[in-house]
């Protein structure tokens, strides 16, 4: 498998990474054998970015990748780490922690319980309207220093928070929301990542499940489901968005291609700087998502999807309206 560089100071990485959300609760019951067998699948696929975050579940997916890479060449796979979401024994966020001792803190759970000495990309998952990013940016780069981390992320930032974490630190790249639904980061963010030479890792490219082609309008999210609070799956809004997909389907089937690997090729073809990451919790998925990567989109392509899912066409917030707030971009 190709590679693509994260900005002018990251890893080499796999041209899609593989996300770990969904393998820990986050849409449901998750299959912990499927899981760790997906995993696998990923990494025998040449996947060699593996994305996590401390709070997924908290500490069950870190726990679960450690079952997972158990045994694997330490310097086989990345793995990138977010940190500082606060939350309680019930469900729901309880805001953002990005003080330098919070920062060690988080970290040094997250070695303890991925079983291993660095990790290769730290990032705070929010910004933390109480504490400077420079305070943050600054604890991440002793621990860099240190040698327990090797580079410095973000994630759902504006475009002047980046260039003040820059400034401390070199940014290697931003984590944000990126897909034919969610194009905010086009605006300002993605111009100030290409000035400054960091790279993209897009998540939600299939927009939870919206945009992947197996949502359908009589499904209804789950027990333990987050997609049950998301306003674009609402009832009001989920026929719309849906028709949506309806168009991109034709455009899939005369590609020859499904929805979701013409939904992934298109964030693919955005940029060489741009990693999308694929939220697959079963083996099925991942084998579906990864021929995007070779799926070649000409201008008419291009265009056609554009036509079909035009920017700004969804209906509804990618988020809650009590978590947009936190978010450097909106839709």
């Amino acid at each position: 498998m190709q590679t693509r560089t994260l900005g002018s100071t990251g890893p080499a990485v796999s041209p899609v990474g593989l996300g770990g959300m969904s393998m820990s609760g986050a849409y449901g019951a998750a299959d912990r054998t499927e899981s760790i067998a997906t995993v696998h699948a990923a990494l025998e696929a040449g996947v060699t970015l593996i994305d996590t975050a401390d709070f997924y579940a908290m500490g069950h997916n870190e726990l679960l990748l450690a079952e997972a890479l158990r045994g694997r060449d330490r310097d086989s796979y990345t793995l990138s780490v977010k940190f500082g979401m606060l939350r309680g024994p019930g469900p729901g966020a309880a805001g953002h922690d990005g003080r330098p001792e919070a920062v060690k803190n988080f970290l040094a759970y997250s070695l303890t319980r991925l079983g291993t000495d660095h990790i290769d990309i730290y990032r705070p998952a929010r910004l933390d309207p109480a504490v400077p990013i420079e305070e943050t940016v600054g604890a991440i780069k002793e621990m860099i220093d240190a040698g327990y981390v090797r580079h410095l992320g973000l994630s759902e930032v504006d475009a002047a928070t980046i260039r003040r974490a820059h400034a401390v630190h070199p940014v290697a790249d931003l984590q944000i929301e990126y897909s034919l639904i969610s194009r905010a980061v086009e605006a300002d963010v993605l111009p100030t990542l290409r000035e400054l030479g960091i790279g993209l890792t897009a998540y939600g490219v299939l927009g939870r499940g919206l945009i992947s082609g197996h949502w359908t309008p009589d499904r209804t999210a789950g027990p333990g489901d987050s997609r049950a609070f998301s306003p674009r799956f609402a009832s009001e809004n989920v026929a719309h968005n849906l028709a949506l997909v309806d168009a991109l389907r034709r455009v899939a089937e005369a590609k020859g291609c499904t929805v979701a690997q013409l939904a992934i090729a298109w964030v693919f073809a955005q940029g060489e700087d741009i990693v999308p990451l694929v939220g697959a919790r079963t083996r099925e998925r991942l084998a579906e998502a990864l021929p995007a990567t070779e799926l070649t989109l000409t201008a008419d392509d291009l265009a056609e999807i554009e036509k079909a899912m035009p920017r700004g066409a969804a209906r509804g917030d990618r988020y809650p309206s009590a978590f947009m707030s936190g978010l450097g971009v909106g839709n």
